[in-house]
Protein backbone atom coordinates (compact mmCIF):
# COMPACT_ATOMS: atom_id res chain seq x y z
CA UNK A 1 0.00 0.00 0.00
CA UNK A 2 2.88 2.37 0.69
CA UNK A 3 4.15 1.86 -2.85
CA UNK A 4 0.74 2.79 -4.24
CA UNK A 5 0.77 5.99 -2.15
CA UNK A 6 4.24 6.79 -3.38
CA UNK A 7 3.14 6.30 -6.98
CA UNK A 8 0.11 8.55 -6.43
CA UNK A 9 2.33 11.22 -4.84
CA UNK A 10 4.73 11.05 -7.76
CA UNK A 11 1.84 11.26 -10.22
CA UNK A 12 0.68 14.46 -8.49
CA UNK A 13 4.21 15.89 -8.74
CA UNK A 14 4.85 15.81 -4.99
CA UNK A 15 8.50 15.39 -4.09
CA UNK A 16 9.61 16.42 -7.57
CA UNK A 17 11.02 19.69 -8.76
CA UNK A 18 11.74 21.25 -12.11
CA UNK A 19 15.31 22.15 -12.90
CA UNK A 20 16.83 24.15 -15.71
CA UNK A 21 19.88 22.18 -16.87
CA UNK A 22 22.87 24.13 -18.15
CA UNK A 23 26.43 23.24 -19.11
CA UNK A 24 29.78 24.53 -17.94
CA UNK A 25 32.56 22.75 -19.78
CA UNK A 26 31.77 19.03 -19.84
CA UNK A 27 29.55 19.08 -16.76
CA UNK A 28 25.82 19.60 -16.45
CA UNK A 29 24.32 21.66 -13.66
CA UNK A 30 20.76 22.25 -12.61
CA UNK A 31 19.00 25.07 -10.81
CA UNK A 32 15.46 25.64 -9.65
CA UNK A 33 13.38 26.73 -12.67
CA UNK A 34 11.27 28.98 -10.42
CA UNK A 35 14.30 31.28 -9.98
CA UNK A 36 14.61 31.83 -13.76
CA UNK A 37 13.12 34.99 -15.27
CA UNK A 38 14.44 34.57 -18.81
CA UNK A 39 17.23 33.16 -20.96
CA UNK A 40 19.02 35.39 -23.45
CA UNK A 41 22.08 35.30 -25.66
CA UNK A 42 25.35 36.64 -24.31
CA UNK A 43 25.91 40.28 -25.18
CA UNK A 44 28.56 42.77 -24.18
CA UNK A 45 28.46 44.04 -20.61
CA UNK A 46 29.65 47.25 -19.01
CA UNK A 47 32.67 46.39 -16.90
CA UNK A 48 32.81 47.78 -13.35
CA UNK A 49 36.20 48.84 -11.96
CA UNK A 50 37.56 46.78 -9.03
CA UNK A 51 34.88 44.09 -9.37
CA UNK A 52 36.06 40.49 -8.95
CA UNK A 53 36.96 38.73 -12.20
CA UNK A 54 33.86 36.51 -12.09
CA UNK A 55 31.58 39.57 -12.10
CA UNK A 56 31.69 40.40 -15.80
CA UNK A 57 29.89 43.73 -15.33
CA UNK A 58 26.33 44.95 -15.67
CA UNK A 59 23.67 45.18 -18.36
CA UNK A 60 20.64 47.40 -18.72
CA UNK A 61 17.64 45.07 -18.84
CA UNK A 62 14.52 47.08 -19.62
CA UNK A 63 15.62 49.90 -17.34
CA UNK A 64 17.07 47.75 -14.54
CA UNK A 65 20.80 47.45 -13.95
CA UNK A 66 21.58 43.74 -13.68
CA UNK A 67 24.97 42.36 -12.50
CA UNK A 68 26.32 39.53 -14.66
CA UNK A 69 28.31 36.69 -13.06
CA UNK A 70 30.32 34.21 -15.14
CA UNK A 71 29.88 30.85 -13.40
CA UNK A 72 32.81 29.29 -15.27
CA UNK A 73 35.10 31.86 -13.62
CA UNK A 74 33.30 31.67 -10.27
CA UNK A 75 33.72 27.90 -10.11
CA UNK A 76 37.33 28.02 -11.41
CA UNK A 77 36.58 25.95 -14.52
CA UNK A 78 39.06 27.63 -16.83
CA UNK A 79 38.92 30.53 -19.22
CA UNK A 80 35.48 31.16 -20.73
CA UNK A 81 34.99 31.18 -24.49
CA UNK A 82 31.99 33.20 -25.61
CA UNK A 83 30.25 32.01 -28.76
CA UNK A 84 26.76 31.73 -30.25
CA UNK A 85 25.82 29.04 -27.68
CA UNK A 86 26.84 31.10 -24.63
CA UNK A 87 23.77 32.31 -22.77
CA UNK A 88 22.83 34.49 -19.83
CA UNK A 89 20.23 33.14 -17.46
CA UNK A 90 18.42 36.01 -15.77
CA UNK A 91 17.45 35.03 -12.23
CA UNK A 92 15.21 36.47 -9.56
CA UNK A 93 16.97 35.96 -6.23
CA UNK A 94 14.96 37.49 -3.41
CA UNK A 95 14.30 41.05 -4.51
CA UNK A 96 17.33 41.14 -6.82
CA UNK A 97 17.76 40.36 -10.48
CA UNK A 98 21.10 38.77 -11.41
CA UNK A 99 22.40 37.22 -14.62
CA UNK A 100 24.68 34.20 -14.84
CA UNK A 101 26.76 33.35 -17.89
CA UNK A 102 26.85 29.65 -18.79
CA UNK A 103 28.15 27.71 -21.79
CA UNK A 104 24.68 26.63 -22.82
CA UNK A 105 21.23 25.56 -21.67
CA UNK A 106 20.28 22.01 -22.52
CA UNK A 107 16.99 21.02 -20.91
CA UNK A 108 14.26 21.42 -18.31
CA UNK A 109 13.83 18.24 -16.28
CA UNK A 110 11.70 16.96 -13.45
CA UNK A 111 13.81 15.46 -10.69
CA UNK A 112 12.25 13.38 -7.92
CA UNK A 113 13.65 13.19 -4.40
CA UNK A 114 14.60 9.55 -5.01
CA UNK A 115 16.96 10.67 -7.81
CA UNK A 116 18.89 13.08 -5.55
CA UNK A 117 22.08 12.12 -3.71
CA UNK A 118 23.94 14.15 -1.10
CA UNK A 119 26.99 16.05 -2.35
CA UNK A 120 30.26 14.16 -1.83
CA UNK A 121 32.47 15.02 1.14
CA UNK A 122 35.81 16.46 0.06
CA UNK A 123 36.91 17.94 3.37
CA UNK A 124 38.25 21.47 3.16
CA UNK A 125 39.84 21.09 -0.29
CA UNK A 126 36.62 21.63 -2.26
CA UNK A 127 33.80 24.00 -1.31
CA UNK A 128 30.52 22.14 -1.76
CA UNK A 129 28.40 24.66 0.20
CA UNK A 130 26.55 25.68 -3.00
CA UNK A 131 25.83 22.13 -4.14
CA UNK A 132 22.43 20.81 -3.04
CA UNK A 133 23.20 17.37 -4.34
CA UNK A 134 23.74 15.21 -7.37
CA UNK A 135 20.73 14.25 -9.44
CA UNK A 136 20.59 11.30 -11.76
CA UNK A 137 18.35 10.96 -14.79
CA UNK A 138 19.14 7.68 -16.50
CA UNK A 139 22.91 7.70 -17.04
CA UNK A 140 23.09 11.49 -16.82
CA UNK A 141 24.45 13.07 -13.61
CA UNK A 142 23.47 16.66 -12.83
CA UNK A 143 25.10 18.83 -10.18
CA UNK A 144 22.20 20.64 -8.50
CA UNK A 145 23.28 24.15 -7.47
CA UNK A 146 21.66 26.11 -4.65
CA UNK A 147 21.75 29.28 -6.74
CA UNK A 148 20.17 31.41 -4.03
CA UNK A 149 22.82 30.44 -1.48
CA UNK A 150 25.56 31.07 -4.06
CA UNK A 151 24.27 34.51 -4.98
CA UNK A 152 23.78 35.51 -1.35
CA UNK A 153 27.25 34.36 -0.24
CA UNK A 154 29.60 36.88 1.33
CA UNK A 155 31.80 37.33 -1.73
CA UNK A 156 28.78 37.69 -4.02
CA UNK A 157 27.37 40.46 -1.82
CA UNK A 158 29.61 42.62 -4.00
CA UNK A 159 26.89 42.45 -6.65
CA UNK A 160 24.75 44.80 -4.53
CA UNK A 161 27.61 47.30 -4.43
CA UNK A 162 28.22 46.89 -8.16
CA UNK A 163 24.57 47.60 -8.95
CA UNK A 164 24.57 50.61 -6.63
CA UNK A 165 27.64 52.10 -8.34
CA UNK A 166 26.30 51.65 -11.86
Amino acid sequence: MQLDNLSDAQARGEGTRELLVFTLGNEEYGLDILKVQEIRGYDTVTRIANAPEFIKGVINLRGSIVPIVDLRLKFGLGEPHYNEFTVVIILNIGKRTVGIVVDGVSDVIQLGEEAMRAPPEFGSTVDTAYIEGLGTVGEQMIIVVDIERLMRSEEMALTDEVAARA
